[in-house]
């Protein structure tokens, strides 16, 4: 017999696990995109020194400039913090294993992936193998995910849990539908996938699952160092923040749009951007710092004049006409705030952002994205699609003439 208490403790346990398990990816997935950006901009390189060469290596100086420049860290003590968080979860290494401290000397590091070091528990092969799949399924044409219904719900890019064993079987991921149906829920367990209304386990059955963590997402190296933050309801807009702007005294802030005009300033720093079952519609930001000051709600009111209908949008000779932007995200978001439902419109954007370059402005009424039509979902739906889908975004959306 389990008594009450008892049960309360397992709960608190499991909780526990949960957060250490997302900590643990976050760090794994932060960590490996910076390592494809610095070799993409030939920071890690081959690299000599007292005639020995250090294949796939940087040097720690070299890349705190880089940190600074690209605007991952503010000064070179929050580089090196970074960067020994990086070394702490053995992401990164000294070349020759003579310094365990992240120093800011022409010292030689390397990822751990790019020399075979990586010490692969059970946990971060969970990860690393979600990440795979997750990418495969995202850059081959398949039907798997799709919209899809379960019990008088609508869920976008949802699979079935059967069929994701068929393509696991196909792909050549698992040898045999137990073993694939395993790997299914072990994904679930570590946060990769859950049930459309988390009342299930992974199933080899006609139950729906989706992607819960969105690997594409850029991070932003400084939130390695925000661990309060992730306490924090994320709302389901999240990919949308909008800039910080430069201010005196080292605070951070965004800028939103109220119906009035006015500019508004609430000082914060990048939102979490995965999605959540927050059910609020505000925007949420925190202290900069590791203070234990408590998250403020900022909820400013809708920038519409008036509510249209899909009908009205689409009316022959309204007064309304379609455009189509391609926004391409940057490290921080696309730069604009999606609200509303039926249709959403775009509540604010960011001036120096993706979304404000493509053309993109405040009252436009969301007709699509990425090809789908999105008139009779709400912000939280669209939020969810553009955040599980690729960098690069195709929206349809429309202007009163």
């Amino acid at each position: 017999m389990v008594l009450e208490g008892e049960m309360d403790g397992i709960g608190n346990n499991m909780q526990k696990k949960a957060a250490e398990l997302e900590r643990l990816a976050e760090v794994l997935v932060t960590g490996e995109q910076l390592r494809l950006r610095l070799h993409e901009v030939k920071v890690i390189k081959d690299r000599r020194h007292h005639l020995r060469t250090y294949p796939n290596c940087f040097v720690a100086k070299e890349l705190i400039d880089w940190l600074i420049e690209h605007k991952e860290a503010s000064d070179r003590d929050t580089a090196i913090t970074i960067m020994q968080k990086l070394l702490d979860q053995s992401i990164v290494h000294h070349v020759c294993d003579e310094h365990r401290e992240f120093k800011d000397l022409k010292l030689f590091y390397r990822f751990r992936k790019d020399d075979g070091t990586f010490p692969l528990d059970s946990e971060a092969k969970v990860f690393m193998r979600g990440q795979r799949i997750y990418e495969k399924l995202m850059n081959t044409e398949n039907t798997l995910l799709q919209t899809r219904e379960e019990e008088g719900g609508t869920y976008e890019r949802a699979l079935v849990g059967s069929e994701f064993i068929d393509w696991l079987l196909q792909e050549g991921e698992m040898a045999a539908r137990e073993e694939a149906e395993q790997l299914g829920r072990r994904l679930l367990e570590h946060g990769i996938i859950q049930h459309v209304t988390n009342k299930h386990h992974f199933a080899n059955g006609p139950l729906l699952f989706q992607f819960r963590m969105n690997f594409r997402r850029r991070r932003r190296l400084i939130e390695l160092l925000h661990e309060r933050s992730r306490c924090i309801p994320e709302s389901h807009d999240s990919p949308f923040c909008l800039r910080k702007q430069n201010s005196d005294g080292g605070n951070n802030s965004f800028l939103s749009v109220s119906p009035t005009k006015e500019i508004k300033v609430t000082v914060g720093v990048r939102r979490s951007s995965m999605s959540s079952s927050c059910g609020s519609s505000g925007y949420y930001s925190s202290s900069p710092t590791l203070s234990s000051s408590p998250p403020v709600l900022c909820n400013p009111k809708s920038v519409l004049k008036r509510q249209v209908s899909p009908e009205e949008l689409q009316t022959l000779g309204g007064s309304f006409i379609k455009k189509t932007f391609t926004i391409v995200g940057d490290a921080v978001g696309w730069g604009f705030v999606v609200r509303g439902s039926k249709p959403c419109h775009i509540q604010a954007v960011d001036p120096g952002g993706p979304a404000a370059a493509a053309g993109m402005k405040v009252c436009h009424f969301v007709v699509s994205v990425n090809g789908l039509c999105v008139l009779s979902h709400d912000y939280r739906t669209v939020s969810s699609l553009i955040l599980t889908g690729p960098r690069t975004i195709v929206m349809e959306v429309m202007e009163e003439s």
